[in-house]
């Protein structure tokens, strides 16, 4: 059998990259009735073992070898399933974007948590800054200071300028990126700017819902370069977590990670608990009010499914 790595998956036929070449997959049979509960068996990312037809043109994946980790989020349409985003990745770049289309903390704030909970590290990238009037600037810096205080790595891009492009291309450099977020943000907007050969899809934000148009259809991986691999994926309108237990939600805010060990009672849940750490960090501003918010809400499966422009 012959050894590679996912590099494109449509649903039902995979495109795996090995040492000997690149080969169109399909799942062998006998894995759809293993009790897998997720909507795709198998996902970018994954390192699979399979074996090619007498004619050598198609192969069929016999094993799905052990995963370093993976992204997953909740099925939309499919409440009680869930969908691999990536997996055996580096890192994960949430680009956003706070106009045309807007991305809200709490999208944000799904992702983030869903990344920690799998260990990943996350980056977000705040795109299309061209476009920010002064109060958009104000909230960029509000919301980049936040996130920078608790650990993640920001940067606040425009196609259009090229020290953010290059910054941007640092970040990618020789590891492998899962790149997430709203359709119409710029992702593959970015990446054709930081690597031209990949002439990947772009289309203008509608004028009538400010809303992203899907211009990439389904999850696939590209080597750069100027090495590392990254992983582009269709745009995501919702993020439906996982179904976490109350108590342990805020294990993944750092913030609140950090103190959840001062609370007067060990199953604190820091919605209405006398005694709370992090309800006394929020008062006095060690905890953003902004991220205590997003974290009631996901605690209570508020707004879950809610599209951003609503809200």
């Amino acid at each position: 059998m012959l050894q590679g790595v996912v590099i494109r998956s449509t649903g039902s036929a995979y495109t795996v990259e090995a040492e000997s070449g690149i080969f169109e997959c399909r799942l062998k049979g006998n894995y759809k009735i293993k009790g897998i509960k997720t909507t795709n068996p198998i996902a970018v990312g994954d390192r699979v073992l399979f074996s090619l037809s007498s004619g050598g043109d198609i192969g069929s994946i016999e094993k799905i070898c052990e995963r370093h980790n993976y992204i997953i989020r909740k099925s939309v349409n499919l409440s009680k399933q869930t969908h691999i985003i990536a997996s055996n990745i580096d890192q994960a770049i949430l680009i956003v974007s706070l106009t045309s289309p807007r991305t809200s903390s709490g999208f944000i704030d799904r992702f983030t948590i869903t990344a920690e909970a799998y260990h990943i590290p996350v980056n977000i990238v705040f795109n299309k800054s061209d476009l920010y009037n002064s109060k958009l600037k104000n909230q960029v810096r509000e919301w980049v200071g936040i996130y920078e205080k608790i650990g993640y790595k920001c940067l606040v891009t425009s196609l259009y300028n090229l020290n953010d492009v290059k910054s941007f291309s640092e970040l990618l450099k020789s590891k492998v990126s899962l790149l997430s977020g709203h359709s119409g943000v710029g992702k593959s907007a970015l990446l054709n700017a930081v690597e031209p050969g990949l002439n990947l899809k772009t289309a203008p934000v509608s004028d009538f819902n400010c809303k992203g148009k899907h211009t990439t259809t389904f999850a696939q991986m590209h080597k750069l370069s100027m090495g590392g691999y990254v992983i582009d994926t269709p745009g995501i309108k919702e993020f439906g977590i996982i179904d976490f237990k109350k108590e342990e939600v805020s294990h993944y805010f750092p913030e609140m990670r950090d103190i959840i060990g001062k609370c007067r009672f060990n199953n604190c849940t820091h919605s209405n608990e006398p005694g709370c750490a992090v309800k006394m960090a929020v008062e006095e501003g060690a905890v953003s009010d902004m991220r205590y918010k997003n974290y009631l809400n996901i605690l209570n499966n508020e707004d879950a499914f809610m599209p951003d422009y609503l809200k």
